[in-house]
């Protein structure tokens, strides 16, 4: 069985990439399960062109025809048993590269059919990981679940399965606040929430990986 993590962020070792990495622990915690953190800003690519090769009728569904870095990952998640996308949340949506990643998995995947909703060969399970550093209270008072849900739709029409989620709210930017402009955030209150509450979204990103891996 084999498990991959994809890392949005262009942090390898922040929030995000955090949260993955215990989500491979829980998936590497149980019998006979393959785990692998990709990077994806450590790669060269770019989201899709509309080229349509991937909707030909003599064509190779399920294949995006861009070759780039991001090739061999698409073909690493399309054989793969269950991946985990995680992405910081920017201006209300994810980050430029998993969009990028996502256009192309999400749309070489579907062809426009209401017969075949997925050409890939197999159901693959998913989960999503995002960091943000608003709080859950400003989240629901912006309706950000519902802004960014539409690839969870899509990811499920794809892949197969309901993806799994997990939000982590209010997070640690920066190691030393004073050095940036960031009046509308209070240290100590980010600190305390670093504590108490992030082990906590570390302990659900486990179960997630341990649960997918299953």
């Amino acid at each position: 069985m084999k498990l991959i993590a994809i890392n949005g962020s262009p942090r390898r070792n922040a929030n995000t990439a955090t949260l993955l990495k215990h989500a491979l622990e829980g998936a590497a915690s149980q019998e006979g399960v393959e785990t692998e953190l990709i990077n994806l800003y450590g790669l060269n690519y770019k989201g899709c062109t509309s080229c349509f090769a991937c909707k030909l009728k003599k064509g190779v569904h399920g294949k995006c025809a861009m070759k780039d870095d991001l090739s061999p990952v698409l073909e690493k998640i399309i054989a793969a048993d269950a991946v985990i996308f995680g992405s910081p949340i920017y201006l209300m949506n994810l980050t430029s590269g998993m969009n990028a990643l996502l256009e192309r998995l999400i749309f070489s995947g579907m062809i426009y059919s209401d017969e075949i909703p997925s050409v890939y060969p197999h159901k693959i399970r998913s989960g999503f990981i995002y960091t943000m550093n608003i709080t859950e209270e400003i989240a629901e008072r912006i309706h950000l679940k519902e802004i960014i849900n539409m690839h969870l739709v899509f990811a499920e029409t794809v892949l197969g399965h309901k993806p799994e989620t997990l939000y982590a709210y209010n997070t640690y930017q920066f190691n030393d606040y004073s050095k940036y402009e960031s009046s509308k955030f209070s240290e100590i209150e980010k600190g305390t929430h670093r504590l108490e509450i992030f082990p906590m979204d570390c302990d659900d990103a486990f179960e997630m990986g341990k649960l997918l891996a299953k």
